[in-house]
């Protein structure tokens, strides 16, 4: 196991991605590498496929990334108050971790990115958790003991870090959502540092 905390997302618009390099700011905090990957997105055309690298952000996760983490953070944006698509294929294809026991006992927390206050981040949040409590990890939440959590007027919950996007996708991080972000990281690095 190397030590390292894989920040694992899929962005449409960018504000999950901008999430994901607050988070891993909080790790790093921590003193711990913070290692961001992303996932391809799933066509509606069968035919169609991604280069295995992407043209830009992010590059694609593999199994090795994914086996060798010291602890996993998961993000997406909401669809219909779920994962979207291509985190959840990506998932999907993730039974050989699963029998070979390569996430049990590691610290894991998740976190969203939805266009309305209402657009279900919980819901998304917690469908997130679901494959992760297969593998047999350890979900890490936000205590309460994080101030931003009791003022938050935009993302922020118990379940993990999330964001407002507003109907456009446009509205950036709010100062509360990205103290819950870094927060998060930080957060899930120092538990795994612990575990070590």
């Amino acid at each position: 196991m190397s030590d390292y905390t894989l920040i694992l997302y899929y962005s449409r618009h960018g504000a999950t991605r901008t999430m994901a390099q607050h988070i891993a700011s909080g790790v790093e905090a921590a003193g711990m590498e913070a290692r961001v990957r992303t996932v391809p997105a799933v066509s509606t055309v069968t035919e169609a496929s991604e280069d295995s690298i992407p043209q830009d952000g992010d590059i694609y996760c593999d199994a090795k990334d994914l086996a060798e983490c010291s602890a996993l953070i998961l993000g997406s944006p909401t669809r219909f108050g779920n994962m979207a698509a291509a985190l959840k294929y990506f998932l999907d294809g993730t039974a050989s971790e699963w029998m070979n026991g390569d996430l049990i006992g590691k610290p894991a927390a998740v976190f969203t990115s939805t266009s309305s206050m209402h657009g279900g981040q919980e819901s998304t949040l917690l469908s997130m958790m679901l494959p992760l409590l297969h593998h047999g990890m350890l979900i890490c939440g936000l205590p309460y003991s994080e101030s931003a959590l009791h003022h938050t007027q935009s993302g922020g919950t118990p379940y993990g870090a999330s964001h407002t996007a507003g109907s456009k996708s446009n509205l950036p991080l709010t100062e509360d959502e990205i103290n819950l972000c870094k927060a998060l990281g930080k957060r899930v690095a120092q538990t795994a540092l612990k575990l070590a």
